[in-house]
């Protein structure tokens, strides 16, 4: 993988900027169609993406992005390091017809749009799957 480095000095950038800064980078490395694959804050500065049980909170965010098809690892500074992949050439779907919803017990779900509808935000049974049910096999 290769790797890039953007100097950034001062207050913590944040990042929606980090992110931007990242994607000028991988453009002047030659990718057309930069996207973040995985990213990583220095804990020092709070909040880090989520992570696994069981996952190294400071390394699998870089193992997930190299093996998800990232070729590019950006630093913005000491703060943010990005993974990043060109995704030129991939087909783009649209706008997918789904919706994240919570129940009043504060359970998450997935729904299908076009049975579940605009007009309610109570997750209904033939539209929706509880993201318990769904498994991540990341490691």
């Amino acid at each position: 993988m290769r790797n890039v480095h953007i100097d950034f000095h001062g207050a913590d950038p944040g990042f929606e900027a980090a992110s931007l800064l990242a994607k000028g980078a991988a453009k002047d490395n030659q990718m057309k169609d930069p996207t973040i694959m995985a990213w990583h804050r220095n804990s020092r500065l709070g909040a880090t993406p989520p992570f696994y049980d069981g996952a190294n909170p400071e390394t699998w965010w870089e193992k997930y992005g190299e093996g998800n098809g990232g070729g590019l690892e950006v630093s913005v500074g000491d703060d943010y390091q990005f993974i990043m992949m060109d995704a030129r050439g991939f087909e783009t779907v649209g706008d997918i017809p789904l919706r994240n919803l919570t129940d009043s017990e504060g359970n998450e779900y997935i729904c299908y749009t076009p049975l579940q509808g605009m007009d309610s935000s109570i997750p209904k049974q033939e539209a929706c799957t509880p993201l318990d049910d769904w498994l991540a096999d990341q490691y």
